[in-house]
């Protein structure tokens, strides 16, 4: 696999697929020990839930490794909780007595604290990364997210154990179940496939609890992904999950009326579990970026959902909004409401101005950033701003509603890092608005797994978006290699993606961000080492009969050179050559090659390597396929 496979093909490019650095190896300069999460100096609040009287709100703060209990009647913090992994979603049970926190790691943990007590008292194990905790109508039943694992755990609780895992599509993070418990939503938070297809969009798997299986995927209009949140309305009767609907076909020429990334919520009828339409929540000339948590009023009359990249809220009429659409016909311009912008309802996913009379958006006090997290109690939503280390109430209702900032802890001290990560999901620093850095690249700088079109080397040739893990440490940056470094690159993103000129320490506080990145443990190894397969696999990757590592050697596992290997395709250029990618987090990394034509790693070594010019795999035998996917999905 990966090789040059003569004298002749010397210059040839090696495969877009990566494997990522084994754990066991404990490369020292890839492992230079970042400080742990505890030892961070703020909080990042980013998950809520109340107790069902409304009198206690909890916060589940990431880096911060705790929970905190405020008191909604005096706004204080009352208690921290601390937990051994980053909490990433809340359950209360509906006695109040109980709740259930996720806790991410690549060995995950679902923590139980006894609300009176504020302690944890027992401890169940989830799966790789952990999210979305749902308790089921009667609160016997427990389901959990396993992001990197792709599939949701089922927990008997009486039992205390897990009884059950669903496999779904592609990194779970947020779900919902139905009053009746019949229906478990989940969101995905990323495509699966190829890039280059005529849909390329995540789904929201359906699950049939009783059944234990999916039933049904959802899916969303092409370019929707990084689906952050969803939530089924109090009266059983809608669901509306968050996301992104990238116009990824179009070439990154300018941003103005959502031209690259636009920002949605999707609404879907459970009754007959239908998408109903895409709402866009910018207007004409102001993204919305990086929509995140979604919230209903206990009326279900106002739908909150939290803008992380603007700082802001978006609080729709929810009657108002149905009304809106039902008059609105499926195909036909005719009877459509006078000044409509939608003429059908075909028309509103691309529609910039739908929300305008139904809808108000509400910025945060100065300082509240980022506000992931989204709650409502009574009829004031509450969000959780990830890099103030803030609250923020809003008043839902009144003539002159209020907003009130509620301080976590003492104001974060941000190390060039952090400044560097706030950055990267700051849309401010982008034209009106659209987007941030974290628009393209979600989950600490990785990808959104689509095919751009960029301005770095001329127009008409997309390619796969790649992740940012190591960027710093194998340059050149981009899949042609035309910027130098990532540097290069992070002050080329600034100035032709986002449109805008920012001070120099920008892109230098975002570079620092991306240098502080790591390796996350891959979901295929067996309690942290190879299984028995991948380490034939990895004896195969060493070899000469494969020889990969001619091209992709260790520790960085590239040797920064660009090649042609036969994978051009009808848009690109007759010289191009391609650079070689590290292969560390290979697993998740799909689609692969330059233009995302390979949905799998199997494709890639055997599908579009039919030559060996990117390797010598079309000897292999299925078998020893298996085996060099095992180990290259391990790295």
């Amino acid at each position: 696999m990966l090789e040059r496979n003569n004298e002749s093909k010397a210059q040839r490019f090696r495969s877009r697929f990566g494997i990522a650095i084994a754990l066991t190896l404990a490369i020292p300069f890839l492992c230079a020990r970042a400080a742990t999460l505890s030892d961070r100096p703020w909080l990042s609040p980013s998950t809520l839930a109340a107790t069902p009287d409304g009198a206690t709100l909890f916060i589940g703060c990431a880096t911060g490794q705790r929970v905190l209990f405020l008191d909604l009647a005096s706004r204080k913090v009352t208690t921290s909780v601390r937990v051994p992994l980053p909490p990433t979603g809340l359950a209360v049970s509906a006695d109040g007595k109980w709740l259930y926190v996720t806790c991410a790691g690549p060995q995950s943990q679902v923590c139980v604290i006894e609300v009176a007590r504020a302690r944890v008292v027992s401890q169940l194990k989830a799966g790789h990364t952990a999210y979305a905790p749902v308790l089921a109508p009667g609160g016997r039943t427990l389901y959990v997210c396993n992001r990197f694992n792709d599939s949701v755990s089922v927990f008997d609780l009486a039992a205390g154990k897990e009884v059950r895992r669903i496999e779904v599509q592609r990194e779970p993070v947020a779900a919902a179940i139905t009053p009746d418990g019949k229906r478990l939503l989940v969101a995905n938070l990323l495509h699966t496939g190829r890039a280059d297809t005529a849909t390329v969009a995540a789904v929201i798997s359906v699950i049939d609890p009783e059944a234990g299986r999916v039933v049904k995927e959802l899916q969303l209009p092409s370019g929707s992904g990084l689906l952050n949140d969803l939530a089924i309305s109090p009266d059983g009767k809608f669901a509306v999950v968050s996301h992104i609907l990238a116009r990824f076909p179009l070439p990154t020429t300018q941003l103005d009326r959502g031209w690259v990334n636009t920002n949605a919520k999707t609404l879907i009828a459970l009754d007959q579990m239908e998408v109903v339409n895409t709402i866009l929540l910018d207007t004409v000339e102001h993204g919305a970026a990086n929509p995140w948590g979604v919230a209903w009023s206990a009326d279900g009359k106002r739908l909150v959902v939290a803008l992380a990249g603007t700082h802001e809220i978006s609080v729709t009429d929810f009657p108002a909004l149905l009304d809106k659409l039902s008059k609105l016909p499926k195909t036909d311009g005719s009877g459509a409401a006078a000044g409509a912008g939608s003429l059908t309802r075909e028309d509103v996913p691309n529609d910039l101005s739908f929300l305008v009379g139904v809808r108000e958006r509400r910025p945060l006090p100065q300082g509240d950033l980022a506000p992931r997290g989204v709650l409502i109690v009574g009829r004031v939503a509450y969000t959780a701003n990830y890099f103030s280390d803030t609250l923020t109430a809003l008043e839902l209702d009144g003539p002159q509603p209020r907003a009130e900032s509620i301080s976590l802890g003492p104001k974060p001290q941000m190390n060039a890092a952090r400044r560097g990560e706030l950055y990267f999901n700051d849309a401010r620093i982008c034209f009106q608005g659209w987007q941030s850095c974290a628009s393209c690249h979600p989950g600490d700088g990785r990808t959104d797994a689509l095919n751009w079109d960029l301005l770095n080397d001329g127009l008409g040739n997309p390619k796969n978006n790649k992740s940012l893990l190591l960027a710093f440490k194998t340059p050149p940056a981009m899949s042609t290699g035309v910027r130098e470094s990532a540097e290069a690159a992070v002050h080329a993103g600034i100035r032709h993606i986002l449109f805008t000129v920012q001070p120099p320490e920008v892109a230098k506080d975002i570079g620092a961000y991306i240098q502080s990145l790591t390796p996350v443990p891959s979901p295929h190894l067996i309690k942290g080492k190879l299984s028995a397969n991948a380490q034939r696999g990895e004896k195969l990757f060493r070899s000469k009969e494969a020889g990969c590592t001619q091209c992709h050697p260790a520790p960085l596992f590239t040797d920064l050179q660009s090649y042609d290997v036969g994978t051009r395709g009808r848009n690109d250029r007759a010289d191009d050559l391609f650079d070689t990618p590290t292969l560390i987090e290979a697993w998740r990394t799909a689609p692969y090659l330059h233009d995302g034509s390979a949905a799998t790693l199997r494709d890639v070594l055997r599908t579009a390597n039919k030559n060996n010019e990117h390797g010598k795999t079309s000897q292999l035998t299925p078998e020893q396929i298996e085996q060099l996917v095992e180990y290259l999905l391990s790295l």
